[in-house]
């Protein structure tokens, strides 16, 4: 054990745990990590209390038989269970934006193979043994267990078979003990050859315990195979370390010689490097309302999507955004005057005066943390809606991508969750489209004007708002402030056509007035809402499968109103009947995909009782 003096209770301690070998006896991944932090500018290890437990003997066999340690962190309830996973996610992503992106990896052909085969001979044996003999994995829990104090602040640095060692430990530690961070790197869990005990399953969510986690891969390393251990444990991040390939690809020295790998390190023992100290404002100040909200994350967007063009396509979107940004701080601002409401500061801050050619455009500052399901809806509409409104201007689709996991990254989401919303925009594009031309999702925001216009003028508005969404006061208050065209009044509606339920909206969109690209706009958007809830494994809103089964009925029966009289071909019945499919392809899509509501307990004591 390397032990710096007594733990402090108001200090991180760190505890290594080393792979298969003899446990670098002479402490080299030690030496490695204090030239790396003091390149980044944090300080060395002098200060800190180190724990690095040498087990390499313990893996070839046991002495004494022993038991497993007890699981002392025990899984909370399901509404604790989901607080955790919210503070976990904030965490994880505010430690992305600090870091870089995450990247999950695509896995080597044959990768899996290749560890299978090499766990057989006799310089892994020591892995072997721990995943399968009991007592052994006992013996190395134990020891590095009776080396830990009972409470205090811990920071895991896990490196290959280290790593599954540490997965394995973290609901055995004792309770007084908070895991400020883990780092894992080169680290063989995405491979089933690793799931001691069924890691993957008692590892659904993070531990009570753990702050962080963050997983580093070497393309060239074998162990990892080119993959994170995401793909596992979906609630950490992976981050890839470009080290050239050589014969020391897969050692700790050559990961903790990464910046990357040092600043996650050192940030859980000391913190930001940042010095700056953020001035008090004392003055009163209120939150953001839906409206506020909707204009502030479609403006931090655009920047982020500003800041990968270039050329001719930056300067002309750099000045739509300028016009944009300006007319609607100044909207916000009147509109509050006129209701007697002060304009938070996070909106008014982004204000200047548009006639000023020379005024300095203030940047959209990161978007604040949202909760994964209460994101569903923003984010969707904002993808889809044309956030530049009045402008039309054409942004190649992988710049629209990465910028959106920008923002996801900056909200605590991860920008996994950017990625997704993209890809539920697709394969939403995908299932409406059938065998036809898909419609391009990204083009939805534009025909959605056109259904908050029909969907108002019907009343449908006001009856499908949702407290969870925008109410029906913000609604008509949007409206009435921004008008459904301009941007603001087009992202709250659009967000309640998304986000709610109601007759009032089946009955307007089955309405002669509104086109089958209407509707396929409102269907599609709440389609990619379901399907990316379903990529982020979040409960579904069982109102959009009531919404999508009215919508249907009330088409289908003004079609068979108007099929009785009309012509066999015209134009409103091939209207019509191309809406009807785009609802049967919504439906169909979530019947095959398991998206379909069951019955409440309600309606299936009924069925019982008719039986």
């Amino acid at each position: 054990m390397d032990i710096n003096g007594a733990p402090s209770p108001d200090k991180t301690i760190l505890l290594f745990l080393h792979g298969v070998g003899d446990g670098d006896p002479n402490n080299q991944w030690r030496n490695q990590l204090v030239t790396t932090l003091q390149q980044l500018g944090y300080p060395n290890l002098d200060e800190v209390t180190v724990i690095a437990p040498k087990y390499a003997h313990a893996l070839k066999g046991f002495d004494d038989e022993t038991s497993i340690p007890p699981v002392t962190i025990a899984q909370p309830g399901r509404d604790a269970a989901r607080q955790n996973r919210r503070d976990f996610e904030r965490r994880i992503g505010a430690l992305e934006f600090r870091l870089g992106r995450h990247h999950r990896g695509e896995g080597r052909i044959g990768g899996d193979v290749v560890i299978n085969s090499a766990l057989a001979l006799p310089p892994f044996a020591q892995a072997r043994n721990y995943m399968s003999t009991e007592q052994i994995r006992a013996q190395v829990l134990r020891r590095i267990l009776s080396q830990l104090p009972d409470s205090g602040r811990l920071m895991i640095v896990a490196h290959s078979l280290g790593s599954v060692i540490a997965a394995d430990l973290l609901r055995r530690l004792p309770v007084g003990i908070e895991v400020t961070g883990m780092v894992t790197i080169g680290s063989p869990l995405a491979n089933s050859r690793f799931d001691v005990e069924k890691l993957r399953s008692t590892l659904k969510e993070p531990p009570t315990n753990l702050s962080w986690w963050v997983n580093f891969w070497n393309r060239h390393d074998p162990v990892s195979a080119s993959r994170g251990v995401s793909s596992v444990f979906p609630w950490l991040i992976d981050f890839r370390v470009d080290s050239p390939l050589s014969t020391h690809v897969h050692d700790a020295v050559q990961y903790l010689g990464d910046d990357a790998v040092g600043a996650a390190i050192g940030y859980a023992l000391f913190g930001s490097l940042s010095k700056e100290v953020v001035p008090s404002n004392t003055a009163v100040d209120i939150a953001p309302d839906t409206a506020e909200v909707y204009a502030l994350l479609a403006l931090r967007y655009a920047s982020l999507v500003r800041m990968r063009l270039a050329g001719d396509l930056r300067e002309r979107y750099s000045g739509a955004l300028r016009q944009v940004q300006a007319t609607v701080i100044d909207n916000i601002i009147q509109r509050n005057e006129q209701s007697g409401r002060p304009t938070p500061s996070i909106v008014g801050r982004l204000g200047f005066d548009l006639a000023d050619a020379d005024a300095p455009v203030p940047d959209s500052l990161p978007a604040g943390h949202f909760p994964k399901d209460e994101a569903v809806v923003p984010l969707t509409v904002v993808a889809t809606e044309n956030i530049l409104r009045p402008f039309e201007i054409t942004v190649p689709k992988d710049k629209l991508r990465e910028a959106m996991k920008d923002l996801t990254a900056e909200m605590g989401l991860g920008s996994q969750y950017g990625t997704d919303v993209f890809e539920a925009g697709k394969r939403a594009d995908q299932a409406l489209g059938g065998n036809r031309a898909a419609v391009n999702w990204i083009k939805w925001g534009a025909i959605g004007a056109g259904a908050v216009a029909v969907v108002a003028a019907t009343g449908g508005l006001a009856l499908a708002a949702a407290p969870g969404v925008a109410g029906a006061a913000v609604v008509t208050t949007a409206l009435a402030s921004f008008g459904p065209g301009g941007m603001i009044g087009g992202l709250v509606t659009a967000g309640t056509l998304v986000g709610a339920g109601g007759g009032g909206i089946a009955f307007g969109l089955a309405s002669p007035g509104a086109s089958a690209e209407t509707l396929e706009s409102v269907v599609g958007r709440q389609l990619a809402a379901v399907i990316l809830r379903q990529l982020q494994d979040l409960e579904q809103d069982p109102a959009v499968w009531k919404m999508l089964v009215e919508i249907e009925a009330e088409v289908r029966r003004e079609h068979e109103r108007l099929d009785e009289f009309s012509d066999e071909g015209a134009p409103g019945l091939k209207e019509l009947k191309r809406k009807i499919t785009a609802v049967e392809r919504a439906l169909a899509f979530m019947r095959e995909n398991g998206l379909e509501p069951g019955a409440s307990e309600q309606e299936a004591e009924s069925i019982r009782m008719s039986l």
